[in-house]
């Protein structure tokens, strides 16, 4: 059980959102956003962490805007992202919730589907006019990054690098 005033996980790594990456001891943050750059929702994770193992979390998360009254939406339209979120379970999710989406096969799942001929399926559908807005989100974390404390990372605990991205978000959303 952890202690009172620590964070769920118990501190260290888990409870941190700390862990290894290239640029040392540091966290990551993982987000979407709508198509005029503004953030969807936010999760910070150890450095280390792949992007593809929050991809689900991430979308789970988004609460987007409704016109006239009712309850925020939880489904986005569709989605676009980049080769790293190309695999058969992201796919399946996507699927199942009924959400279009816009991902480029990866090169090696392309050249072990193809030699397989009609047993390895169709290839997945792909929308190039759908994938060239798939840049929001890099000017969704750009801007992020225009706040200085988000930009230079000096905080290390998770919840404070959430707060702290959370606070540049809402100041883009306010902005817009």
């Amino acid at each position: 059980m952890a202690e009172p005033g620590r964070p769920a996980g118990g501190g260290g790594e888990r409870g941190e959102g700390l862990g290894r990456s290239r640029g040392g001891f540091s966290s990551k943050i993982h987000l979407s956003a709508d198509g005029r750059c503004r953030p969807l929702s936010l999760i910070v994770t150890p450095g280390q962490r792949a992007d593809c193992t929050q991809f689900v979390p991430v979308l789970e998360k988004v609460r987007g805007p409704r016109l006239g009254l009712g309850r925020p939406r939880k489904k986005p339209d569709s989605v676009a992202a980049d080769k790293a979120y190309s695999n058969g379970p992201l796919r399946e999710y996507l699927r199942r919730r009924g959400i279009h989406h816009t991902i480029p096969e990866k090169t090696d799942s392309q050249a072990a589907r193809l030699p397989r001929g009609s047993r390895g399926g169709r290839p997945p559908g792909f929308d190039e006019d759908r994938y060239k807005k798939r840049n929001t989100v890099e000017r969704a974390i750009n801007r992020l990054k225009q706040s200085h404390a988000v930009a230079t990372r000096y905080d290390k605990r998770g919840y404070v690098v959430l707060g702290t991205a959370t606070a540049a978000a809402l100041a883009i959303w306010l902005r817009t």
